[in-house]
């Protein structure tokens, strides 16, 4: 390792101060570390002023900067392009290499090689770490070589490489190096109303404290995680996407705490399950970093000729969708639980979504598109891996000929119709055996539980059985297609 006076640590999603590979690398060969976070306003312009995310990035920073400078060092807090700030800031210290974790999404991408270029340029260096997964990109091959496009050969490729490298794991150790921590000098960091944005309650309890609370709350119900994670009425997940999503905690400290309970007999039949889980975000990493074309076209090229709804009457659909408006009581809780919590529950993802598709006809771009401005844990890769499943066009995805039953759906996984009730009290009224689907309840019956359809509720705007036919039909081009080849 080749000794550097100065160096700079850039956090984008990696939000902590314990088990970062970046952190660590700098500490080790510097003598003097800064650390940096930039408020990239190419990100934030496109952003609402009561974004949720927004909110909890600042909250943790604010805990990230606290437990630098306890450490003896600090957090530089800047606003601007970050493509622009950095080589600035980079030059204005003397640092002779910026050490970040890599970032898969294609922007991100783009904009570490503007960076990395910008640097370059002026004698310094961008090195980068794998930090946000346990085995990124090329990492996890088949026998031949190839890019995996089926989840469960890769997982058992990804246990048997854990299982050979537990080092893969291991944690990266800062206390030990924290004297070479720079103090930040007269940085601060700026409020919301600073950066532009509402303050407002935050989606979920904010950094590195609040991410070890939420994991050490789910242990105690891990065993049952197997099952109780399809029923959005109950607390059967871990919540710590977001966690996840900004780097409060480290995926390699999950899977150590996983491989450690389950060698003890520990976590039941959920260990194994949410492991999978996470096994899943390194999936879909990996194939968005093999193919970064993925959030405009079709995993399956042949998708691409499927002909989507347009027009106004898809748009008074899609809208009504966004709204919860759409007749079917599950879809609408779900959505309206987006929309007022930036939360929704993984099944209700993969129903609204399957909603969207294939009872509306409408393109799954655009679903996704929504999820990415609403949900506070929106991750491009397996936000984008999980709209192709749903939609049939991405890899291992559910086959285009099987579609959710959203009433189904509804009587499997809410059946006493708690969740639904939660977001829709207008048909709080009705009984377990209604609420799923209020159309085949008499008028007079309904009317009784305070619900006249059309007013209290909205009508279906489509009917599953005659939706589920024409999405047979759209998807015959690609039955056709798959014929030619054969």
């Amino acid at each position: 390792m080749i000794p550097i006076s100065k160096s700079l640590v850039w956090f984008r999603r990696d939000l902590r101060a314990f088990d970062h590979a970046a952190l660590h690398h700098a500490l080790r060969a510097s003598s003097a570390v800064y650390c940096v976070f930039v408020f990239d306003t190419d990100i934030l312009a496109s952003l609402p002023r009561d974004d949720r995310r927004v909110r909890f990035i600042h909250a943790s920073l604010l805990e990230l900067d606290a437990e630098l400078r306890r450490l003896g060092g600090g957090l530089i807090v800047k606003q601007g392009p970050a493509r622009a700030v950095i080589p600035a800031l980079a030059a204005e210290l003397g640092a002779e290499a910026v050490y970040a974790n890599a970032d898969y999404e294609p922007g991100a991408v783009e904009r570490d090689a503007v960076v990395a270029e910008a640097l370059a340029a002026d004698g310094r260096q961008l090195l980068g770490f794998k930090d946000q997964v346990v085995f990124e990109r090329s990492e996890v091959l088949t026998q031949t070589g190839k890019v995996y496009g089926v989840f469960t050969p890769y997982k058992n490729a990804w246990l048997k490489r854990l299982a050979a490298e537990p080092a893969a794991v291991a944690p990266w150790m800062i206390e030990p190096h924290a004297a070479a921590l720079a103090p930040p000098g007269e940085s601060h960091i700026p409020s919301l109303a600073e950066l532009g944005f509402d303050d407002g309650p935050l989606p979920a309890p904010a950094g590195m404290s609040g991410a070890t609370a939420l994991f050490e709350g789910f242990l105690p119900r891990l065993a049952a995680y197997g099952t109780a994670r399809d029923f959005p009425a109950q607390a059967g997940t871990s919540q710590l996407s977001i966690h996840l999503r900004f780097g409060t905690t480290s995926v390699r400290h999950l899977v150590r705490t996983l491989q450690q309970m389950m060698a003890m007999g520990a976590g039941g039949g959920g260990a194994p399950v949410w492991l999978s889980e996470l096994v899943w975000r390194d999936f879909y990493a990996m194939i968005l970093s093999h193919h970064p074309h993925l959030p405009e076209r079709s995993f399956k090229p042949a998708f691409d000729a499927v002909a989507w709804e347009a027009g106004p009457e898809a748009d008074a659909l899609f809208a009504a969708w966004c709204e919860g408006r759409t007749g079917y009581p599950l879809v609408d809780a779900a959505m309206l639980q987006l929309n007022r919590t930036g939360f929704m529950h993984n099944r209700l993802r993969m129903v609204t979504a399957s909603f969207l598709v294939k009872d509306l006809g409408i393109d799954w771009r655009w679903g996704e598109r929504y999820f990415a401005l609403k949900l506070n844990d929106y991750d491009m890769a397996s936000n984008v891996g999980g709209w192709q499943w749903a939609a049939s066009t991405g890899c291992d995805a559910q086959p285009w000929f099987r579609i959710f039953n959203p009433v189904r759906q509804s009587e499997k996984f809410d059946a006493r119709g708690e969740f639904i009730r939660q977001y829709l009290p207008q048909l709080a009224k009705l009984d377990a055996r209604d609420v799923h689907a209020p159309w085949l309840v008499p008028a007079d019956e309904l009317a009784a539980c305070g619900v006249v359809l059309g007013r209290d509720y909205p009508e279906r705007v489509v009917k599953h059985d005659e939706a589920r036919e024409r999405t047979l039909e759209r998807f015959a081009v690609v039955k056709a297609a798959a014929q030619l080849i054969d």
